[in-house]
């Protein structure tokens, strides 16, 4: 019998990852072995990501890659997925006529059939997976992602989200506790929820504090010790929420994308929130939330950004001293409502900008890492460095999977075996990103 091999090549959010990950449990349910190198692979499948313009030129390297490597090779598949086929598929289908199959957002449970070539009713709507779906964890074993909901119901006036996947649609909690429950049966000790606007949860199903509920539901579970919120909407920050998180097991933790600070651009954006009532909202949660860390994200160079309202979202930053902050380059998306606004700033202005943002944060990011100097922290060990073996790596609860920063335990050549544990660290040093620190005996 011939061995079925498949490599799956993942890209963008933490939530195409699950996508991913359950496309390879129904892989490995139907008998496919999985190799990384795409080369040595039967069948090269490619999770794209469309969000914003870096995410595409991305995409259209891979697929260009894998269509190199099928020239090599004409017994070779290649699946395209994801969201940036589910906005450009009839351009790439013309673009890329050597790819096999196309697999937008709504059909990720019917990989198998595509892959084999079996006939599959499309769905009309994007795939939201289940306690029940196969799921084969990527991450490393101590923690793991868990989607909540899929789609968004917002209309921030530069996302394209909406446009590919649809009005927000929540999991039933039941089936979200079912998942913990499995994921702590894996030992896996931190799950991260994540979601469009984690904070909307419920709302499309009649709830009034969803995610408050969800959270009391969470908090119970045997063995998951930490539970991170991911991908907060400001507005839908309820006081009831707030009082769930001083719960142990919730990590005081919150991402809330503000994307700017000036009124007239949040109003363009089409958003709620900006700087002054944010900055009241900031206190709030650290009044309320003892030693709350809070991330953001921004937008730079959005349409009618001028040197004015830049200064603005400067000074933002700095007043409201992140504990961790992301940039992103104004991205023109066909068919949101900013489209006709154009893209009037220069793309080497708007780099300028993101740098300039970032160089602000780097200072407060490492004045803010000076506080644990000598502090004996919580820390789960996800493995070792990669250049190093005998360097330990992990995180804190104030550390999000990915897009933080992390704890270096050097020379621990002999600790091996708390890989995938929390362990207490005594922090000795920092820089503005990462930690460093010995495990306490």
């Amino acid at each position: 019998m011939n061995m079925k091999t498949a490599s799956l090549i993942s890209y963008g959010c933490a939530k195409n990852l699950i996508d991913s990950e359950v496309m390879l449990g129904y892989l490995n349910e139907a008998g496919y072995v999985f190799v990384s190198d795409p080369e040595e692979a039967d069948t090269i499948i490619i999770n794209t990501c469309g969000f914003i313009k870096p995410a595409k030129e991305e995409a259209l390297e891979a697929l260009q890659n894998a269509v190199s490597l099928k020239k090599k090779d004409k017994r070779k598949k290649i699946v395209a997925a994801g969201c940036f086929i589910e906005r450009y598929k009839d351009s790439l289908e013309k673009k890329f006529p050597q790819i096999d199959i196309w697999l937008g957002v709504n059909d990720f449970d019917k990989i198998v059939q595509a892959v084999e070539g079996k006939s599959y009713k499309k769905s009309k709507q994007c795939f939201l997976y289940s306690h029940t779906s196969p799921r084969r964890l990527s991450t490393p074993p101590g923690w793991a992602y868990l989607k909540i909901s899929e789609g968004c119901s917002h209309e921030c006036s530069f996302c394209s989200i909406p446009l590919i996947k649809g009005p927000y649609r929540s999991r039933p909690a039941s089936s979200i506790v079912k998942e913990a429950q499995y994921l702590a049966s894996r030992k896996v000790r931190e799950i991260n929820l994540v979601s469009q606007d984690t904070t909307y949860y419920g709302k499309d199903r009649g709830l009034k504090d969803g995610l408050p509920l969800l959270l009391g539901k969470l908090v119970k579970i045997k063995g998951i010790e930490w539970i991170r919120i991911l991908y907060g909407y400001p507005e839908e920050i309820s006081d009831s929420l707030i009082e769930v998180m001083k719960e142990g097991k919730i990590c005081p933790y919150l991402d809330i994308p503000f994307q700017h600070s000036h009124p007239a651009i949040i109003k363009e954006m089409k958003r709620g929130m900006d700087g002054q009532r944010a900055l009241k909202l900031i206190q709030k949660l650290r009044n309320r939330v003892p030693d709350i860390v809070i991330r953001t994200s921004l937008v730079v160079g959005f349409p009618g950004e001028g040197k004015k309202e830049f200064e603005d979202l400067k000074k933002f930053v700095q007043e409201a001293k992140f504990d961790h902050l992301g940039v992103f380059v104004y991205s023109l998306e066909e068919g949101t409502s900013s489209f006709p606004s154009g893209d009037p700033l220069e793309e080497k202005e708007k780099i300028s900008r993101k740098n300039k943002v970032m160089d602000i944060q780097a200072g407060i990011s490492y004045q803010n890492n000076l506080k644990y100097l000598n502090k004996q922290m919580d820390v789960l060990i996800e493995g070792t460095l990669k250049e190093d073996p005998k360097v330990l790596v992990g995180r804190t609860r104030f550390q999000a999977p990915e897009v933080d920063g992390v704890v270096f335990i050097p020379y621990a050549e002999k600790l091996s075996n708390v890989v995938n544990t929390i362990q207490k660290v005594e922090i000795n040093d920092c820089d503005a990103y990462d930690l460093y620190g010995r495990i306490v005996p």
